[in-house]
C-alpha cells in the first residue's frame, strides 16, 4: 500500500509577502531546494513545475499591489533558476496555453507561445476548451510544431480527429518513470464553436484517468501525475474550495500529484494521498512541486511539497533568448496596433473575471458599442468572451504613452484586440420577447457563481433572483425607456456575436438559422473607442439580482 504523503510549507519571502497577500499572491522565496538527498541514487527529488490557463500572456501582467508579474521572458529566467537548483525538473500545464491570447500571440495564431514552449523546454500538455477556439486543423497545426507531447486520456475517436496525442506520456527522470494522464474539461463541446470537436466526445475524467494509469503501471511508471483541466468553482456546505479539481481528486486513486485548470484559482490541498493543485491563471503565479521518490521504500513518492511562485517581472533579467524570438512578431505588431486612438479617465478593470457574475463599466462598454454600430434596440455578449482590462496589457513599443498608474491612461489599438481576442464576428438578427426572456434565463443560470455565458447587456435592463430554480429567475425585462418586454412573440433588433448565436455556452435558444455577420467585433470596438476620444468607466444598473444587491 502506498504511503501516506507528508506536505511541508515551505518559509516565503518576506519582501513582497504584505503586497503579495493584498492581491492573494503567495511570493516564493529563493530558498535552497526543498530536500538535499543524503542517499544518492536511493532517493529522487522530482521537481514539477505547472502553469494554469497561461492564454498566451507573453507580455507581463501589472497587478495592483503587486507590480508587473509573469511574461515570457521572466517565466523563463525563473525556470531556468529552478532547473539549475534541481535539474530534475519537469514542466507542464493543463490546457489553455493558447486561445483568448494577448495580441502579441493571438494576432500570430499562438505560434510565438508554442514557441516559447518549446524554448523553455515543456514537458507535457493536455486540452481546455480554448484548444479548440479555431477548430482542429488549427489545433492539429500546434500539436505538430510543439515540441512536447499533448495527452488527453477522456476523448473518444482521437486518432479519427487528431495525431500524435495520447493518453498519456512516460518521461524517466533520474531512473524514474513518471507517467503525465491528462484529461479535458467534460463541458468544454458547450464552451466552442459547435462542430469544433468533429466527432470526438469527452467521456468520464476520473475513470478515463484510471484506465490510462492502469497501463501506464504496466510499462513500468512508478509516479503518477495528472493534468485535469478541471478547477475550484465555488464552495461546499462547509465553506471549503470546491469543484471539478476536488471531484476528480476524490474519484481517482495512486495518483501522486494532479494539477488543475480553467477557473483563476489557487488551491492546494491533499486529497486521497495526492497533492492537489491549482494556479492563477496567465502566469500570475505557478507551482514548483517537489515528489520525493524513495526507491528503497517499494518505489514509492514518499513525501511532497509545493510552493506558489509570484514572478515578479521586474526583479529578474529577462531571458534575452525569449526576447530576440519574440522580437519580430513585436515589430510587425506594432505596426498594426499601436496607434494611439483614445483616452480612459479610468481603469476599466476586468480582474477576477468580474465580467462574468455581474455587470461592469467594460461590459457596458462593449456591448454599447455594439449596438452603436449597428443602430439595433439591444445588444448582448457572453462575458467570457471579454478577456481584459482596459487599457489592457498590450505593450506598445512608444513609452510615453501613459499605461500604468491611476489615469488617465491613452488606449491603443492592441487594447480592443485584447480585450475581445477570440475573432468573433458581430452579428446583427431579431429576437422574440420570448426567445430573450430565454436567453437571459440562460444567462443567470449558474449565478451566483461564475458563468463564460454570463450576459453583460446594452438597450435594456433587467432583473433576476439568484435564489430561485434555474429556469425561473428572471423577474423583468425592459428597454432603457421603460417599456416592458413581454414574454412573447413581439420582435426587437439586437447586436451579439457569432459564437453566441451559434448556440455556444448553452444558447441554443439562438441558434435558429437568423443572422447577420458584419465586421470583426473586435474592430468595432477600436471603431467605437475612437469615435469617442474619451471613455469613462461607469455601469448604469442594467443587470439587477435582488438577492444580491451590492452584486
Amino acid at each position: 500500500m502506498k504511503p501516506p504523503l507528508r506536505f511541508a510549507l515551505l518559509a516565503l519571502a518576506t519582501a513582497t509577502a504584505a503586497t503579495a497577500a493584498a492581491s492573494g499572491l503567495v511570493p516564493a522565496s529563493a530558498a535552497e531546494p526543498l530536500w538535499q538527498s543524503p542517499h544518492g541514487q536511493d532517493v529522487v527529488d522530482i521537481q514539477v513545475l505547472n502553469v494554469s490557463d497561461f492564454h498566451g500572456q507573453l507580455d507581463p501582467l501589472n497587478i495592483r499591489g503587486v507590480g508587473n508579474v509573469g511574461g515570457a521572458a521572466a517565466l523563463s529566467t525563473y525556470w531556468k533558476a529552478d532547473r539549475k537548483a534541481n535539474p530534475d525538473t519537469l514542466l507542464m500545464s493543463a490546457g489553455d496555453t493558447v486561445g483568448a491570447s494577448v495580441p502579441v500571440s493571438g494576432f500570430f495564431d499562438d505560434e510565438p507561445t508554442v514557441k516559447f514552449m518549446n524554448q523553455t523546454g515543456f514537458s507535457a500538455n493536455t486540452f481546455g476548451n480554448h484548444n479548440f477556439d479555431k477548430g482542429l486543423a488549427h489545433l492539429q497545426s500546434q500539436i505538430d510544431a510543439a515540441d512536447f507531447p499533448y495527452v488527453s486520456a477522456n476523448l473518444t475517436n482521437l486518432n479519427r480527429n487528431l495525431h500524435d496525442v495520447s493518453p498519456y506520456t512516460i518521461k524517466t527522470v533520474h531512473g524514474v518513470k513518471v507517467a503525465i494522464i491528462g484529461v479535458t474539461n467534460p463541458e468544454a463541446p458547450t464552451l466552442v464553436a459547435p462542430g469544433n470537436f468533429g466527432s470526438m466526445k469527452v467521456t468520464d475524467p476520473a475513470k478515463a484517468a484510471m484506465r490510462a494509469r492502469e497501463e501506464a503501471a504496466r510499462h513500468g511508471a512508478k509516479v503518477f501525475i495528472a493534468l485535469g483541466h478541471l478547477g475550484i468553482e465555488g464552495t461546499d456546505a462547509q465553506g471549503g474550495p470546491t469543484g471539478p479539481l476536488t471531484e476528480f481528486a476524490h474519484a481517482v486513486h495512486g495518483f501522486d500529484l494532479v494539477l488543475g485548470d480553467h477557473t483563476d484559482v489557487q488551491y492546494k490541498s491533499e486529497i486521497n494521498g495526492a497533492l492537489v493543485l491549482e494556479n492563477l491563471s496567465k502566469g500570475a503565479t505557478y507551482a514548483k512541486t517537489t515528489l520525493k521518490y524513495d526507491r528503497r521504500r517499494g518505489g514509492h513518492v514518499v513525501a511532497a511539497a509545493s510552493e506558489f511562485v509570484v514572478p515578479l517581472s521586474d526583479k529578474v533579467t529577462p531571458d534575452p533568448e525569449v526576447v530576440a524570438m519574440l522580437k519580430p512578431y513585436r515589430d510587425e505588431l506594432s505596426k498594426r496596433y499601436d496607434g494611439k486612438i483614445a483616452v480612459a479617465t479610468g481603469l476599466f478593470d476586468q480582474s477576477g473575471e468580474v465580467d462574468r457574475v455581474r455587470e461592469t463599466a467594460l461590459g457596458d462598454l462593449t456591448t454599447d458599442a455594439l449596438r452603436t454600430t449597428y443602430g439595433t434596440q439591444i445588444a448582448f455578449t457572453n462575458g467570457g468572451g471579454i478577456r481584459a482590462s482596459l487599457p489592457s496589457t498590450y505593450q506598445p513599443a512608444d513609452k510615453t504613452l501613459r499605461r500604468t498608474g491611476s489615469g488617465p491612461y491613452d488606449l491603443v489599438a492592441g487594447d480592443a484586440y485584447a480585450v475581445l481576442p477570440f475573432g468573433n464576428q458581430s452579428l446583427t438578427r431579431t429576437v422574440t420577447g420570448t426567445q430573450l426572456w430565454a436567453v437571459l434565463e440562460q444567462s443567470v443560470s449558474k449565478a451566483p457563481n461564475s458563468s463564460g455565458g454570463f450576459l453583460q447587456v446594452s438597450g435594456f435592463r433587467f432583473t433576476y433572483d439568484s435564489a430561485k430554480p434555474v429556469g425561473s429567475r428572471v423577474l423583468s425585462v425592459t428597454l432603457d425607456g421603460g417599456t416592458p418586454i413581454a414574454r412573447d412573440a413581439t420582435t426587437y433588433t439586437a447586436a451579439t456575436n457569432n459564437f453566441t448565436n451559434a448556440g455556444g455556452d448553452g444558447y441554443t435558444m439562438l441558434a435558429d438559422g437568423q443572422g447577420t455577420t458584419r465586421n470583426l467585433m473586435a474592430g468595432d470596438l477600436l471603431t467605437y473607442l475612437t469615435a469617442q476620444k474619451t471613455v469613462t468607466p461607469t455601469t448604469h444598473t442594467r443587470i439587477d439580482d435582488t438577492s444580491r444587491p451590492d452584486a
